[in-house]
């Protein structure tokens, strides 16, 4: 597939992106191939869709009664006018959106695993991004080499608190859910 030239907006790339095989991402207008997996980040990437369809979704949300929906990549999150990422995962709240849809405009929960090639954007670009989203309160980082997760949260008066996860379970509050590390990489 031939990346377009011309720079776009979010609403030409999504149009564009339609009927295109293959990942995409937009930054400051330029389209961006997302590169291959290796299998051990497909591996990491599903355990956490798992561990957030399941053990998050089935356990927390249903049990709470709260209105949230996770997706699994392939979404869309608009950060600014020319630039759109795309999650490996991420929780919504309120009204489920219809199957046709291609954006999300209010995650809560981002969720991104690290790959070789995208390991600078992730923490730096996508970590910017995403927080400039009023919705988002939780921006994970997941490391598919070690047991490692950076769980950035939204604090008070603009500041985004960085939590170095390696055992246990992370608060995602709100809307009130909890991920067990071992839910992702195994074991307790």
């Amino acid at each position: 597939t031939a990346l377009p030239k011309a720079r776009m907006s979010v609403d030409e790339y999504l149009a564009w992106a339609k009927g295109q095989p293959g990942r995409y991402e937009l930054y400051d207008g330029v389209v961006y191939d997302m590169s291959p997996e290796g299998a051990g980040h497909a591996k990491v990437k599903f355990a956490v869709q798992t561990a957030i369809a399941t053990g998050i979704l089935a356990a927390g949300i249903r049990a709470r009664g709260l209105p949230c929906h996770m997706l699994p990549d392939g979404m869309t999150v608009r950060v600014e006018t020319r630039t759109a990422f795309e999650p490996d995962a991420l929780v919504y709240c309120g009204q489920e959106v219809a199957a046709s849809v291609l954006e999300i405009p209010n995650p809560v929960i981002v969720v991104e695993v690290l790959s070789p090639s995208t390991r600078h954007i992730d923490a730096s670009k996508k970590l910017a991004g995403y927080f400039r989203l009023p919705s988002v309160a939780h921006y994970l980082i997941v490391d598919p080499t070690e047991r490692l997760i950076l769980h950035h949260t939204r604090g008070t008066n603009d500041t985004i608190l960085t939590h170095i996860v390696r055992e246990g379970a992370i608060a995602l509050d709100p809307p009130g859910l909890e991920l067990k590390l071992g839910e992702v990489y195994g074991g307790v």
